[in-house]
C-alpha cells in the first residue's frame, strides 16, 4: 500500500515536471516565433520602403523627363532655351535695387531703398512665385511658348555715359530668329525702360500683335490690411483719359480702347506697365482677393494685346514703374500718372483741385523748415482757419444777434404756443427787422465739408506722412492705436484711437458752447443733435488716419479759442443791439426770395387756420 502511494506521488511529480517542461519550451518557442515575425515584418517594411523610394524616384525621374520633353517641344527651334538654371542680375541706383532673371529675361523684383515695410525690412515689390510678365511667341511650326518659360542668355551690366545702366537678355534659334530684352535703369529714377527687339517678328508673332500676360501679387505694406485693400485699385489712361476701378468692388476691368498705361496701385506704392508708343489695344485685368490671414491683398491677372509694326525686325518700347505714389515724382513723367495719387475721387473728385492748388503747396512750404510733420499739420490747420476767419467772424456776430433776440423769441413762443407756423412767420419777421440771417452761422460749417474731404484724401495719400511719428502716434498716415482689441468689434473696429477721442471731446465742448449761444429748440431732435453728433463722429473717425484726427483736434481747439476771444474781447453786444434797433427803424425791403417765402408761410397759415376751424366744428 505504501509502495502504491509512493508510486502515485512519483507519477504526480513526474507529470508536474513534464507540464513545466512543455510550458517553458512552448513559451520559448513562442518568443522565438515572435522575434522571427518581427524580423520578417521589419525586413518586409524595409523592402517596401525601398521599393516606394525607388518607385517615387523613378516617378520623379519620369516626371522630370516628361517636363523636359514638354519644355523642349514648346521651345521648338529655341532648343537651348528649354532648360537651364536661373541666374539673377542686380542693378542699383540711388532709389532702388532691381533684380532681373534670365528665366524669361524679365524684371523679377524691386527693392525700394527709401521705404520700409511693416516688419521694418525694405519694401520689396514683386518677387513672389505668382509674379510674371511675358508674351507668347511661335517657337516652330505648331509650337508656341511664353517667354517666361524660356531661359535667356544674360549679358553684362553696361554703364552708359549718361549714368544709366543697361542689362541685355538674348535668345536666338538656328534659323536666324532672335529675341532681345534690354532694360535701362536710369539714375535717381523709378521708371525702367524695357525694349523688346524681335528679329523674324513676322514668324514669332501672330498678326503683328504681342499677347502680353502679366500676373502680379499685391503684398501688404501697411499695418492695416483692411484699409490698404480699400485703397487698392487698377488705374489707367484709356482713350486719352484717366480712370480707375477699385479692386474690392470690381473683379474685372475690360480694356476696349487704346490704353497708354495700366497701374496696379496700393495705398502708397504702385507697379505700372507703360505702353505709350504702341498702345494696349485691348485686354482685361482680373482681381482675386486673398485670405484675410495672409499678407497678400489681391492677385491680379492681366492679358493685353499690343499691336506692333509690320516687318521682319521690330523694336517695341515699354516702361516699368516700381515705386511710391508720390505726386511730384509721377507728374514729371508727363503721362497723367500723377492721377494715381488719390487726392479726391468719386463724387468728391473736385477736392483734388483744393489739394493740388492750396493744401499741398502750403503743406510743403511749412515742411520746408519744420522737420516734424505733426507740427506741420498744426500750422496747416492755423492757415486754413485764418483763411476762413472772415466767415467765422460773421457767424459769431450772427450768433451774438440771435442771443440778444432770445428774450423776444421766448415771448413769441409763449404767445403762439403750439401754433408753429404762426411762430415761424413772426420769427422770420423779427429776424428781418433786426437784420439777422439765421443761416449765418452755418456758412463756415458748410465750408468745412469740402476742406474736410480734401484733407481726408490728402492725408491718406501723402506718402511723406508714412511712418512719421508724432506724440503717441507711430504713423501719421494710419490710425493711432492706443488700445488694440486684436479682433474686430462691430462699428468700432479692432482698436481705439486717442486722437479720435481728443477730436470728439473738443467737438463736444464746441457743441455745449454753441447751444448756450443759440435760442432754445423745441424740437427734441434739434435740441440734442449737437450732443449726439460728436458721439456719431467717434465711429466715423476711429479708423481714419491720425493725421486727420489730429487736424480735427487742432481745428476744434482753434475754434474754442476764437469763440472765447471774439465773444469776450471783440464783439460789443451793446453796439450790436444798437444796430439791431437801427435796422428796425429803417424802411423795410424784401428780396424776391423773402417775399415768396413770406407768401408761402401765409398760405400755409391760412390752410392750418381753416383746418383748426373745421376740427372745432
Amino acid at each position: 500500500m505504501k509502495t502504491d502511494k509512493n508510486t502515485i506521488i512519483g507519477f504526480v511529480l513526474l507529470g508536474v515536471l513534464f507540464f513545466a517542461f512543455f510550458w517553458y519550451t512552448n513559451k520559448q518557442q513562442q518568443a522565438v516565433l515572435t522575434e522571427k515575425k518581427r524580423i520578417a515584418d521589419s525586413t518586409a517594411a524595409v523592402i517596401a520602403a525601398h521599393n516606394r523610394i525607388a518607385d517615387t524616384a523613378a516617378a520623379r525621374v519620369d516626371s522630370l523627363r516628361t517636363d523636359s520633353l514638354l519644355r523642349a517641344a514648346k521651345a521648338g527651334n529655341f532648343t537651348s532655351a528649354a532648360n537651364g538654371t536661373e541666374q539673377l542680375v542686380v542693378v542699383e541706383n540711388s532709389l532702388m535695387k532691381a533684380t532681373f532673371t534670365n528665366k524669361g529675361g524679365q524684371l523679377k523684383s524691386v527693392e525700394l531703398k527709401k521705404y520700409r515695410s511693416t516688419d521694418s525690412t525694405q519694401v520689396i515689390m514683386g518677387g513672389t512665385a505668382k509674379d510674371n510678365l511675358s508674351y507668347n511667341v511661335n517657337t516652330s511650326n505648331g509650337h508656341a511658348a511664353q517667354t517666361s518659360e524660356l531661359f535667356f542668355n544674360a549679358g553684362q551690366v553696361v554703364k552708359n555715359a549718361d549714368g544709366s545702366q543697361a542689362i541685355t537678355f538674348t535668345l536666338s534659334d538656328n534659323g536666324g530668329e532672335s529675341i532681345t530684352h534690354q532694360y535701362i535703369v536710369k539714375p535717381d529714377n523709378y521708371l525702367i525702360d524695357w525694349n523688346v527687339s524681335l528679329t523674324g517678328a513676322d514668324k514669332l508673332l501672330n498678326g503683328n500683335s504681342m499677347n502680353i500676360a502679366w500676373d502680379y501679387m499685391m503684398q501688404q505694406q501697411q499695418a492695416s490690411v483692411t484699409y490698404e485693400r480699400q485703397q487698392s485699385r487698377v488705374c489707367f489712361v484709356e482713350d486719352g483719359g484717366y480712370d480707375y476701378k477699385i479692386a474690392g468692388n470690381a473683379k474685372r476691368k475690360e480694356f476696349e480702347k487704346p490704353t497708354d498705361w495700366v497701374s496696379i496701385k496700393q495705398q502708397f506704392f504702385n507697379v505700372t506697365l507703360v505702353a505709350a508708343k504702341n498702345k494696349i489695344q485691348s485686354g482685361a485685368t482680373e482681381f482675386t482677393q486673398q485670405s484675410d490671414s495672409s499678407h497678400e491683398l489681391f492677385a491680379t491677372t492681366s492679358n493685353f494685346k499690343v499691336q506692333v509694326p509690320a516687318g521682319a525686325s521690330v523694336t517695341v518700347p515699354f516702361q516699368l514703374y516700381f515705386g511710391p505714389n508720390d505726386y511730384y515724382i509721377l507728374k514729371k513723367y508727363d503721362n497723367k500718372m500723377e492721377n494715381i495719387v488719390d487726392l479726391g475721387s468719386g463724387i468728391f473728385s473736385f477736392v483734388k483741385y483744393i489739394n493740388r492748388w492750396i493744401i499741398m503747396p502750403v503743406f510743403n512750404f511749412f515742411a520746408g523748415f519744420i522737420g516734424n510733420y505733426g507740427w506741420v499739420i498744426a500750422l496747416l490747420t492755423l492757415f486754413i482757419r485764418i483763411v476762413i476767419s472772415p466767415l467765422t467772424y460773421s457767424s459769431y456776430v450772427s450768433g451774438a444777434k440771435m442771443k440778444l433776440l432770445r428774450p423776444e423769441l421766448d415771448v413769441l413762443k409763449k404767445k403762439f404756443g403750439s401754433d408753429q407756423q404762426g411762430f415761424a412767420m413772426e420769427q422770420m419777421k423779427l429776424f428781418r427787422e433786426a437784420g439777422v440771417n439765421p443761416l449765418g452761422g452755418c456758412i463756415p460749417a458748410l465750408l468745412q465739408i469740402p476742406i474736410f474731404f480734401a484733407l481726408s484724401s490728402f492725408f491718406s495719400a501723402n506718402i511723406l506722412l508714412r511712418g512719421q511719428s508724432f506724440l503717441w502716434a507711430k504713423d501719421l498716415s494710419a490710425s493711432d492705436m492706443v488700445v488694440n482689441f486684436h479682433r474686430s468689434l462691430p462699428l468700432i473696429g479692432d482698436h481705439i484711437s486717442l486722437f479720435t477721442i481728443t477730436a470728439i471731446i473738443t467737438s463736444f465742448l464746441i457743441s455745449i458752447y454753441n447751444m448756450s449761444m443759440t435760442p432754445t429748440q423745441d424740437n427734441p431732435a434739434m435740441k440734442y443733435m449737437p450732443y449726439i453728433f460728436p458721439f456719431i463722429l467717434f465711429f466715423v473717425f476711429n479708423n481714419l488716419s491720425s493725421a486727420l484726427t489730429w487736424y480735427y483736434t487742432v481745428s476744434n481747439l482753434v475754434t474754442l479759442a476764437l469763440q472765447f476771444v471774439i465773444q469776450h474781447y471783440i464783439i460789443d453786444h451793446d453796439k450790436i443791439m444798437a444796430k439791431i434797433e437801427e435796422k428796425r427803424k429803417a424802411p423795410k425791403t424784401q428780396s424776391k426770395f423773402q417775399e415768396r417765402y413770406s407768401q408761402m408761410m401765409e398760405a400755409q397759415k391760412k390752410v392750418q387756420d381753416l383746418k383748426n376751424k373745421t376740427n372745432k366744428k
